[in-house]
């Protein structure tokens, strides 16, 4: 499995540094700059779309695989534990990691970190009836980091200066 995952953000870094895939990231980044530069964000917004859509399809089609059959709940939390694992990875390395391959492996570690803390909830003897709120308190705490991070540990910047002359 982790070199199907190495392999993937190798592709896809590989297809965002071309100039199709540039464009792909400009429109995600700023719609209105990139059709000012004459990308056709439409076409752009289509095709991450697709991508994506792509991508989803083959974990679980992997899924599926791994665990010998398939189910119509299978799927169910998943956009949450996607964007726990983005928000994880961007706010635990996203000073870290400035290259975009790192960027990508950023949100595989962020899920990793998030199903670590997930099994720490559940052997502290959390109901699984409870997950839901758990998973929503998980990816709250991520979000809160920057901002204690911001507010506690920052060095405090001078404004002005004197100058003795």
């Amino acid at each position: 499995m982790g070199v199907f995952v190495v392999v993937t953000i190798a592709v896809l870094y590989w297809f965002f540094g071309t100039e199709l895939g540039s464009s792909l990231r400009a429109t995600g980044s700023n719609a209105n700059m990139a059709r000012a530069q004459g990308i056709n964000t439409n076409f752009t917004k289509v095709l991450g779309l697709m991508l994506a859509n792509g991508l989803v399809a083959l974990s679980s089609a992997l899924l599926a695989q791994y665990q010998g059959f398939a189910d119509v709940n299978m799927g169910r939390g998943a956009i949450v534990i996607g964007l726990a694992a983005v928000i994880i990875g961007q706010v635990v390395f996203g000073r870290v990691f400035r290259n975009f391959a790192l960027k990508l492996l950023s949100v595989v570690l962020g899920s990793i970190i998030y199903f670590v803390v997930y099994q720490v909830v559940i052997a502290l003897g959390m109901s699984g009836d409870d997950m839901k709120l758990i998973t929503a308190l998980i990816v709250a705490v991520f979000l809160t980091i920057p901002y204690w991070k911001a507010k506690y540990f920052s060095k405090p910047v001078k404004i002005g200066g004197s100058h003795h002359a």
